[in-house]
């Protein structure tokens, strides 16, 4: 049995616990928050067969005979965005493996510094991207990585959806707090097209802006700042481009996610959360396509992201009996925000930007 503590038990907390819970080799030995309801939320998920500990703080686990005796294997980190880097840091060097949410950090050079300082963690830090994991998503990462639209010249990902859920003093709301909605919300992605590009990103020209959601709302005299819509373009390294098209008030769609990839060879488009693929080469002619519906019948919690994060725990899971290295590790965590930012400032500033002028890129 690997037992988990899991800090932060808000929405994706809660996610976590959910998938946690429909694995058998997992135990919630301990949970760490502060805010009452999110308490009271994790206690009714959890049911009255289980009853891990509660802690208000990392300090207060740190004080507790569950970390002393080492009666925790693994750490998850589901906060708001802005206290990644700090809770992260105050792990590091304890016997214990980590996943942390996405985004890694607010800010590239928060997550260098992460990168900096974990070189030594005697457990496994992976990143809670977990959209790669989604099963159609997978099929089309796989179907790539074995030719079958030849060489990928160009990645389309469309993502039309509802507006941003409200969550614990409505911190997603700002991008002093959350790191802009390019980072926040897109970090998935960029980590993919990252990965199907398999290349390092060169430069990212974005346009958005906020246009409907959270016009009439303010907190604490604050008005939301969060971009509700945008269009990015990433060059990689070896001449790959990327587009994405984010929409936040398009809750009129079939589909939510629109993942596309093509290659000189031929092209594969993925729906979600239909889980629909679609594959065709150019030798086979004009609209000569195969429809494949991907199913995993062995995913036990479907949850927010469609079977994805309880995939990504079995993959944690197994990592971490293994010992082996993250699927999904820190640098795919800083080049995804790092992607982010680039498109923040690039909006700001109304021009390309080149990775390599981000502090902390290098």
């Amino acid at each position: 049995m690997t037992s988990y503590i899991i800090i932060g038990s808000g929405q994706m907390g809660s996610e976590h616990i959910l998938s946690l819970r429909a694995i058998e080799e997992a135990s919630i030995v301990g949970i760490v928050e502060p805010n009452e309801k999110s308490q009271e939320l994790a206690k009714a998920m959890l049911g009255p067969n289980n009853r891990p500990q509660f802690f208000n703080s990392l300090d207060e686990f740190f004080q507790s005979e569950l970390y002393k005796n080492q009666q925790c294997d693994a750490a998850v980190i589901a906060t708001p965005n802005f206290t990644h880097d700090e809770i992260l840091l105050k792990l590091v060097g304890k016997p214990i493996n980590i996943l942390i949410e996405k985004p890694l950090a607010i800010t590239t050079q928060k997550c260098r510094a992460i990168l900096q300082e974990c070189t030594k963690h005697p457990g496994i830090i992976w990143v809670g991207l977990e959209y790669s994991f989604i099963p159609a998503i997978s099929k089309a990462l796989e179907m790539v990585n074995k030719g079958a639209v030849g060489t990928v010249k160009m990645i389309y990902i469309r993502e039309h959806r509802y507006p941003f859920l409200p969550k614990v003093n409505n911190w997603n709301r700002f991008n002093k707090y959350s790191g802009g909605t390019l980072i926040e919300k897109c970090c998935h992605f960029f980590d993919l097209m990252t990965v199907i590009a398999n290349s390092k990103p060169l430069w990212v020209f974005a346009d958005g802006s906020q246009a409907v959601n959270h016009l009439d709302e303010s907190y604490n005299n604050q008005r939301p700042d969060i971009l509700d819509n945008a269009y990015a373009i990433v060059n990689f390294e070896n001449s790959v481009r990327g587009c994405l098209d984010l929409c936040m008030f398009a809750e009129a769609s079939e589909d939510e996610q629109l993942i596309t990839v093509v290659g000189d060879e031929g092209k594969i488009e993925v729906k979600i959360p239909s889980q629909v693929l679609t594959y065709g080469q150019r030798k086979s002619g004009r609209h000569v396509v195969k429809k494949i519906e991907v199913k995993n019948n062995d995913i036990k919690y479907h949850g927010f992201h469609w079977g994805s994060t309880y995939l990504e725990h079995l993959a944690f899971l197994e990592a971490i009996k293994t010992k082996k290295a993250p699927k999904v590790g820190l640098e795919r965590g800083l080049l995804s925000v790092a992607i982010g930012e680039a498109g923040q400032i690039s909006i700001e500033k109304n021009r390309p930007i080149y990775l390599k002028d981000i502090n902390g890129y290098n």
